[in-house]
């Protein structure tokens, strides 16, 4: 218990000083609790001992009553210093791991890790900010009232107040047993909703397949049985927990009975006075209840413990080394013998065996350079290389004669605007996502970007125009309205360097040609790496890059290759035909 207390600590960072004020304020509300309790026995003892009169009797009740009022004090204090704290603590980690998300590899999301992300944001994280921030004083309150009644128990008796202590070590050995079960069942119940959350992600993602294919019984089939797993599993840790809370239960009727009948012995005895078994009735139901409630609170602890496991996975995924100090911006591209892009035998692999092979090409600046080939060759990944969406293998790669690991991250994107054919928009108004480009631009210049992007037209059409709010990933616009929205950030970021995976592949021909206008003010006097599918759109390039299996196969301008009649020029006669 203690452990997990300290691992919920070591997440609270700047905060740790307010968790530990709300202790105190815990430890005090602890004592307030049993105050009147208290105070309650002294006024029976004094009827009974004929020692009680009106002042007296006024006086032990202003006394109870500033007792509960301290109490209600100090539970408010703690939970103002710790509840809120514990949002603010999960509002600053959601921060925190929104900046590691950032910096980490392209590969750690495509290795089925956004099921695990999504469900430390959405389960993990939330859980613990709303069940068990708040408990961390309460056990100290637990821990402090409890105490309090077994010093009670040897006041009135030393054989009490050691068969208590006996009760209550039960109760911790119980209590050790139930943690170490639970938590081995608290980390499979969290992985299998981690699963969940993976299986209605594909399934979301996927409707338009599943539904054209008519698999909504199949795959409805696989989601429902993980519905089902995560559901036995749930089951499972209830069923792990439930003995050990019966014999909790257990424990604390027979406890109770056990110090009733040794009080009663002793009283018969006459071994303890008539005032102390009447105090005994009082303390009595309230002997154990704090150790009970203490030991409660243990399978939220357990889920807590399994929730900061895969809270601490994600953080403990390796970041992108980011550590370079050199800034594009200070080097000049101008000079003819410094190529703007240079690849120098570069090789990466996503896994141990190599994507790519030794590439090596150079780029100058203004010039077009396509990358062209067979799908699966390698030309999205050359691309997306020199955005260090990936660290590569072996090699260099140079921009302005700068190997882009000594230039941070930060400046190297200044420097770089990208086009997929797969647009995603942010559930936010249009203005916002053209603005992503350049946060600090005016209102004149982004829609100065959209007019350049030709998407203007049709924002004025919308029911708010440019506060008009899409739906998530741009779901209420057309394929081509949505990557005209993309073009236009890229022209309003105005970046020297465009990376293009040719955005007319998969629009219709009124689209084609407004995406066509607008790629080309985008492209004014910049340097391109175009990823080219429709061989006509790249026939002016300065130099074509076919690239297969890894490896650049054949280079040059259009002419230039057309005349060797190798892979290029088959490519472009299957095309023609």
């Amino acid at each position: 218990m203690i452990k997990i207390m300290h691992r919920l600590m070591r997440v609270t960072g700047k905060y740790k000083g307010r968790i530990r004020a709300s202790y105190i304020t815990a430890f005090l509300k602890g004592i307030m609790m049993k105050v009147p309790l208290i105070l309650c026995f002294i006024c029976i003892s004094m009827f009974m001992q004929g020692q009680m009169d009106k002042t007296k009797c006024i006086y032990l009740g202003i006394a109870a009553l500033a007792g509960v009022l301290l109490q209600a004090i100090f539970e408010h204090a703690s939970n103002v210093l710790q509840s809120a704290a514990g949002y603010m603590v999960f509002a600053d980690l959601r921060l925190k791991l929104g900046d590691h998300l950032r910096k980490l590899p392209m590969g750690y999301f495509t290795e089925g890790n956004i099921g695990k992300i999504s469900s430390v944001l959405s389960t993990d994280m939330v859980f613990i900010e709303e069940n068990c921030m708040g408990v961390l004083s309460e056990l100290v309150t637990f821990l402090i009232s409890q105490g309090l009644m077994i010093l009670m128990m040897f006041v009135m008796d030393i054989r009490l107040g050691l068969l208590s202590l006996l009760i209550v070590a039960v109760f911790i050995i119980i209590g050790n047993l139930m943690l170490k079960s639970t938590l081995e069942h608290s980390s499979i119940k969290q992985e299998a909703s981690e699963t969940l959350t993976e299986e209605v992600l594909d399934f979301a993602e996927g409707i338009g397949i599943i539904k054209s294919y008519n698999l909504l019984g199949e795959k409805s089939k696989k989601l429902t049985d993980e519905f089902q797993q995560s559901c036995k599993k749930s089951i499972d840790f209830e069923k792990a927990y439930s003995p050990w809370s019966r014999a909790q239960y257990l424990t604390f009727g027979v406890g109770t009975a056990l110090v009733l009948a040794a009080c009663a012995y002793l009283y018969n005895a006459g071994q303890i006075s008539d005032i102390y078994m009447v105090g005994m009735a009082l303390f009595l139901f309230d002997l154990f209840v704090s150790i009970k409630s203490y030991y409660g609170q243990m399978a939220r602890l357990t889920v807590t413990d399994a929730g900061l496991d895969r809270i601490e996975e994600v953080f403990a995924a390796e970041e992108l080394k980011d550590e370079g100090r050199k800034s594009l911006s200070d080097l000049s591209s101008d000079e003819s013998s410094v190529p703007e892009i240079e690849y120098d035998n570069v090789s990466f692999g996503y896994t141990e065996k190599d994507v790519l092979k030794n590439v090596s090409f150079s780029v100058n600046k203004g010039q077009m350079t396509a990358l062209v080939g067979p799908s699966g060759g390698g030309k999205s990944t050359i691309a997306s290389l020199l955005a260090r969406f990936w660290d590569i293998k072996n090699g260099r790669i140079l921009v302005r004669g700068a190997d882009i690991r000594d230039v941070s991250l930060g400046d190297l994107m200044d420097q770089i605007s990208m086009v997929f054919q797969r647009v995603y928009l942010f559930q936010d108004t249009v203005y916002n996502n053209i603005a992503i480009g350049r946060p600090d631009a005016t209102r004149e210049e982004v829609e100065e970007a959209a007019k350049k992007a030709r998407c203007y037209d049709f924002i004025m059409k919308l029911p708010e125009g440019f506060d008009t709010i899409i739906g998530e990933g741009g779901a209420s616009l057309s394929g081509g309205e949505k990557q005209r929205i993309s073009i236009a950030r890229c022209i309003l970021k105005d970046s020297p360097i465009v990376i293009l995976d040719e955005a007319t592949a998969s629009v219709d021909a009124d689209n084609e040609r407004a995406i066509q206008e607008a790629i080309s003010e985008l492209c004014k006097d910049k340097t391109l790496l175009v990823i080219a599918h429709r061989l006509k759109t790249i026939r002016d390039a300065d130099q074509i890059l076919v690239v297969s299996d890894g490896k650049i196969i054949e280079q040059g301008d259009h002419a230039s290759l057309m005349n060797e009649n190798g892979t290029y020029a088959h490519m472009v006669l299957l095309q023609a035909s």
